[in-house]
């Protein structure tokens, strides 16, 4: 939006609003109510001929993997304020969706998040933090809409395959467990469940699952199904009564704004049910706000939800920063309320699931798009966006070319909303730091004497909200601590006796799962240790590593000393190893490089270029046996390294070249069961200084 001066004297009596533009002397933002009888290419807002489809709200996931696992470790207040600008009603976000990860022990994006079953008779309701996440969201807003869908599964649901349909009772049973102990344990209700994410449906298991939870008495939970694409699933559904039946919402990932013939036809509710996936910067932002609008005036789809909610996972993991705000350092309290929050908040803090689309929405015509919503109990909501095509690229699908410029529009207000004497504005420009406003409240529009009729002068990449709401804030704290890099010492017994959270703070498993546990067989120094649990590989949905590992630290440490007590639990191949400099983590873990330090039962030691175990530096005969505790010592300084076996050199001056940097880790040599305790890392950044 610009000022013109000439615009606005040529419109009176309507009132021109203005909002200072930064300094004094600067531009001012102008709002330009037209009081003249509409020009013939004016955007009709009308419900007379009824309304559009349902709204379903807008929201987000965590997980998919671990994308929230540094925020637990938040000190207060910050986690709670972090917690009030995604959730809290007219606060933020204000968002009216959460989906999260059914944890399945295996890798997901960027790491392993637990499952309550990770064996066959395990059933544990408190492991992980996404129940933690739901109830803190539910405190904040008791309307919120939970979701749940697994993207790995235990490998003991497999029966030997990596294929979670091997028996469709059986996986149906592991996920109602799942609701049933977030309502019995938690008092959590979930409304919708999926099925696999991204991954292959089984017609099958659907009708399986859909019987189940009937029994189960949970009619109430409603089916989404494939997250996936909009075929096979929408074909599938117009071909079989029982599966139509079965499924209540289509939920596509990255649709690109548009559905298909298909999915129209089976009459379902349709959702974008995982998009955004974009870096959190202005460009982000601007994808954010175009699909808010477009996905419904181009696609039909009534809920969209971005992955993900919070970007609290080392950044250096892939996609790093692409949550709706950034929360990626708990020792510090450090954290980012990103432009997407504000970018949400003008739909979020002006509608609600179950308020309804005009039928009257549409694109601009320079350019943008614009919706409009009601409750209808004579509330109206506009939601205009003008967001360019270089400044509003997702991260997929490819964006086609479109071109938005200058322009005035027009909109007439008709129907039940003619009437409507006033609208409160909220706006948004994007980009350059002289020009940018976050969700700004304006004055607002007066319509008593313009016929229901106004024009805005709109500019590109703006969004501008116009409500007869009046509930609507921008919620704000004192700024957070400043940023901080890892702490270069750091130290963690795992002497903790009631863990609230089963993980240990800022480790960050990649493959396997590692918690807390009571060493009831040691009650000395070894009583509290860190334990990998899983004992067989995952069904996984990427390619988790051979290995399990935990990264923790800063990614830019290069010289490092790494010393940890450890465990092996397996006499027969047992393998348990430290590391430093690891370079890779997420979907790529496999491929992992860094200086891995393992020991084995058989009595021997191995030192090694990448967690595969292919690179070979030096190996050798070490008096090691399971079921003993060992202290390992890794040193790296410049291009050469060493370790220690309790305190006594093993093998020194392997030369290592690559990588210059990377996390501290810990793992296993395969899914076994083994123990850490007493890890304790010091980084020093000068190449020259030994550690």
């Amino acid at each position: 939006m610009a000022d013109s001066p000439l615009q606005a004297s040529r419109q009176r009596p309507g009132k021109a609003m203005t909002a200072a533009a930064g300094a004094a002397g600067r531009a001012a933002v102008a709002l330009l109510l037209c009081a003249l009888p509409a020009p013939g290419g004016a955007y009709v807002l009308d419900d007379s001929d009824g309304l559009g489809r349902e709204f379903d709200g807008v929201g987000a996931i965590s997980g998919g993997g671990a994308t929230s696992r540094l925020l637990v470790n938040y000190p207060e207040p910050y986690r709670s304020q972090i917690l009030d600008y995604l959730f809290k009603p007219n606060f933020g976000a204000s968002l009216h969706i959460l989906k999260v990860e059914i944890g399945g022990d295996g890798q997901t994006t960027d790491g392993t998040e637990p499952s309550h079953m990770h064996y066959a008779l395990d059933e544990n309701y408190f492991r992980g933090y996404e129940w933690w996440l739901m109830k803190e969201a539910k405190k904040r807003n008791p309307n919120i809409t939970l979701m749940g869908l697994p993207w790995s599964f235990p490998g003991w649901l497999g029966h030997g395959f990596n294929w979670p349909y091997k028996n469709l009772q059986l996986t149906a049973y592991y996920v109602i467990t799942w609701i049933v102990g977030a309502k019995h344990y938690h008092d959590l209700d979930i409304d919708y469940i999926g099925i696999w994410n991204e991954r292959s449906f089984n017609i099958n298991y659907i009708k399986v699952l859909r019987q189940m939870l009937d029994y189960q008495g949970l009619q109430r939970v409603k089916i989404i199904a494939s997250d996936n694409l909009w075929e096979p699933i929408s074909a599938s559904m117009l071909l079989d009564s029982e599966l139509l039946k079965a499924i209540d919402v289509i939920g596509a990932h990255y649709p690109g704004t548009y559905t298909v013939k298909d999915a129209k036809m089976t009459k379902k509710k349709l959702w974008s049910s995982e998009d955004f996936s974009t870096f959190n910067n202005d460009v982000g932002a601007g994808c954010w706000g175009r699909i808010l609008n477009q996905n419904y005036i181009n696609g039909n789809m009534t809920s969209t939800i971005a992955w993900n909610l919070v970007a609290s996972y080392y950044e250096q993991l892939p996609y790093g920063r692409s949550g709706l705000m950034t929360a990626q350092e708990p020792w510090s309290g450090h954290y980012v309320v990103e432009s997407p929050i504000w970018v949400s908040a003008h739909t979020t803090q002006f509608t609600q699931p179950g308020w309804y689309y005009l039928k009257t929405v549409g694109h601009l015509e320079k350019g943008g798009s614009y919706v409009a919503l009601t409750d209808g109990l004579g509330n109206l909501t506009i939601i205009i966006e003008t967001m360019s095509h270089t400044h509003s690229k997702c991260i997929r699908p490819l964006l086609p070319y479109f071109n938005v410029s200058h322009q005035f529009a027009t909109f007439v207000l008709k129907g039940s909303f003619s009437k409507i004497p006033e609208l409160q504005v909220w706006y948004t420009k994007l980009g350059k730091s002289s020009e940018r406003f976050l969700f700004k409240q304006l004055d607002s529009l007066w319509l008593l004497d313009s016929n229901g009729s106004f024009t805005l002068e709109l500019q590109e990449d703006e969004l501008v909200t116009l409500t007869t709401l009046t509930s609507g804030s921008k919620g704000s704290y004192p700024l957070p601590p400043k940023s901080q890099p890892f702490p270069p010492i750091y130290k963690d017994d795992f002497n903790v006796d009631y863990p609230f959270f089963s993980e240990a703070p800022n480790f960050a498993d990649q493959t396997g799962v590692f918690e807390y546990f009571m060493n009831t067989k040691d009650p000395g120094e070894h009583r509290f240790t860190l334990r990998q649990v899983l004992n067989q590989r995952p069904i996984t949905w990427a390619a988790d590593a051979s290995n399990t590992i935990s990264v923790i630290g800063d990614y830019k440490w290069s010289n490092m000393r790494i010393t940890c007590d450890v465990y092996i639990e397996n006499p027969e191949n047992g393998g348990v190893f430290i590391a430093g400099r690891v370079n890779k983590g997420g979907i790529w873990i496999r491929s992992a490089r860094g200086i891995f330090f393992w020991i084995f039962a058989n009595g021997t030691y191995r030192v090694t270029g990448d967690l595969a175990g292919w690179i070979i530096y030096a190996l050798g005969k070490a008096e090691v046996t399971a079921q003993e505790w060992y202290t390992l010592t890794l040193t790296i300084n410049g291009h050469f390294s060493s370790g220690m076996l309790n305190g006594k050199p093993l093998w020194t001056n392997v030369l290592v070249n690559f990588p210059k940097n990377g996390w501290a880790a810990i793992g296993t040599h395969s899914f076994e069961f083994a123990q850490f305790d007493n890890f304790h890392v010091e980084a020093h950044p000068d190449m020259h200084r030994a550690p």
